[in-house]
């Protein structure tokens, strides 16, 4: 069994920053600062760290609000992911199409993104019937941890094993090459996110594409 493990953001779709303005709103809410995470990278992080990095910067003691933040998110994310510029990447659904009717082959997501604000941006696009399972930025505030997470929950899913040299991890960041070179897994890496090709190549990606759009090139590595 093959699994492939994708990233949302930046590598599935492009949420026309409603994950950004969710967490500024939710910022707002609870701690009434405005454009909190101006100026903070957010690639390849999680959910998490970011909103950490946020209190951090603004001197901000979460003092058991935490949780307040991320359901405030939560909630504004529910909004702000029905706008108009919202959209998949090239070929995504040719890919997920064409990979859900192979029988070797299991889909799943690594994402930083906390489960349901996962869930929330893929079923704006009706993506979520191509991924029982995955690991998220809630359950492991390190990316780099997450990989063990999404093979055992398959692995319960299909009752088999699973080796790390049998995962390909496909995104569109270094921290997703890096969190799938350290368990011996493949990355291939797309350059439809805030990185280019060239900085993929240089990241150390297994193989690196400009986009998805030619499924030629993406299922030559199978």
């Amino acid at each position: 069994m093959r699994l492939l493990l994708f990233d949302i953001d930046g590598t599935l779709i492009d949420s026309g920053g409603a994950g950004t303005r969710s967490l500024n709103l939710a910022f707002k809410k609870v701690f009434s600062i405005k454009n909190a995470l101006y100026g903070v990278s957010m690639a390849g992080k999680t959910d998490t760290q970011i909103i950490k990095e946020g209190l951090i910067k603004h001197g901000v003691l979460a003092d058991g609000k935490l949780d307040d933040i991320i359901n405030t998110y939560l909630e504004h994310l529910q909004e702000e992911i029905n706008n108009d510029r919202k959209h998949t990447k090239p070929g995504v659904r040719e890919i997920l199409g064409k990979l859900s009717l192979m029988e070797d082959t299991g889909l799943g997501l690594l994402t930083g993104n906390l489960e349901q604000g996962a869930r929330i941006k893929l079923g704006a696009f009706d993506l979520n019937r191509y991924f029982r399972t995955g690991a998220f930025g809630s359950d492991d505030e390190e990316r780099n941890n997450l990989l063990p997470i999404a093979i055992k929950r398959y692995e319960e899913i299909i009752q088999e094993k699973i080796n790390t040299g049998e995962c390909i991890i496909i995104g569109d960041t270094p921290r997703d090459v890096e969190c799938a070179h350290i368990y011996g897994a493949m990355c291939i890496a797309v350059a439809t996110g805030p990185y280019s090709f060239n900085e993929l190549v240089e990241a150390g990606a297994d193989y690196v594409l400009e986009d998805l759009s030619d499924q030629n090139d993406f299922f030559q590595f199978f």
